[in-house]
């Protein structure tokens, strides 16, 4: 009995262990760079998007948005707030709703953890975010030119929290929160993945999510509701997945249904929508979701 245990200990160390040092730089680099981008150039990012309403570019302003919203490094508890405060200045739904929807999906910090995955992985998420928060802005744009879809009475700008006037002490103190957010789900997600590894059948796995290829999309886009918590939790979880044999339309899907309805993202745009937009919300990013995936496995993307 004691060897057994101490058996499956040395086989958990030693998984985990090359887990830890496959994401790890990632993880750090990703921190780094999304604190340096909080301290140094949020403000510009939505000064300059501010702009936009004024430019009267039309599609492509809602394109700009889309992007504009990857580049912000706040959370949707963050974004929102900034948004309810561009609606106030007269920002147009179409927009906010792209620059949202991106944010929502993508961040610096987790498109840097997201080469771990690898370069057609990256290059997806990046392009489907992109492309997801740009629909919603053009869907809006057509269905609700003449009416309001976001409500944003019950949030006020939040207090920025780096302010100390020393810039390489508010660097310091911005990572230290990003540690302190991500780094228990950065291991919990290791933990995960490395019980994956030693209790899950690869064969078995690969059968559900890589060779069932519809069923396995739909799956995986359900799988992203409840085991979403952290999008850097889940990136060695992912990575796993992949090498086990998920298609890479399912992991599409999966990364576009996690962030979309995670718990924290959506109970504070339920405040914003309301009932009846909310669920075209739900409704809309699970059918991108699916269909993204399908066509990511339609025309042959592996990692």
């Amino acid at each position: 009995m004691m060897e057994t245990i101490k058996s499956q200990l040395i086989y958990f160390w030693y998984y985990f262990d090359i887990q830890f040092r496959q994401i790890f730089f990632y993880w750090l680099i990703g921190i780094i760079i999304g604190s340096v981008i909080s301290v140094f150039a949020k403000d510009k990012i939505h000064k300059l998007f501010e702009r936009i309403q004024n430019k009267k570019l039309g599609i492509l302003g809602i394109f700009i948005a889309s992007l504009l919203g990857i580049l912000s490094p706040l959370c949707m508890y963050g974004t929102i707030p900034i948004a309810a405060s561009f609606s106030k200045n007269g920002m147009k739904d179409d927009l906010l709703a792209s620059f949202m929807m991106s944010s929502i999906l993508l961040n610096p910090q987790l498109l840097i953890y997201s080469a771990a995955l690898g370069t057609n992985a990256l290059l997806i998420r990046l392009n489907t975010s992109i492309l997801c928060g740009f629909l919603a802005g053009v869907l809006i744009k057509i269905f609700y030119k003449d009416k309001s879809f976001f409500n944003f009475k019950a949030f006020e700008e939040k207090q920025n929290k780096d302010t100390d006037p020393n810039m390489f002490k508010r660097l310091l103190k911005n990572i230290g929160r990003n540690i302190k957010a991500t780094g228990l789900y950065f291991l919990f997600g290791i933990i995960l993945t490395v019980l994956f590894q030693m209790y899950v059948p690869q064969e078995g796995f690969a059968e559900l999510f890589g060779n069932n290829t519809g069923f396995g999309v739909l799956m995986a886009a359900t799988l992203g509701v409840p085991v979403y918590v952290c999008g850097g939790g889940t990136i060695p979880l992912l990575n796993e997945w992949l090498h086990m044999g998920m298609s890479m339309g399912a992991g599409t899907a999966f990364m576009v249904t996690g962030p979309a309805t995670k718990i924290t993202n959506l109970g504070a745009l339920k405040i914003v929508l309301g009932i009846k937009h909310f669920i075209i919300y739900l409704v809309y990013v699970i059918l991108f979701a699916l269909i993204s995936g399908l066509f990511i496995d339609l025309v042959g993307i592996t990692i």
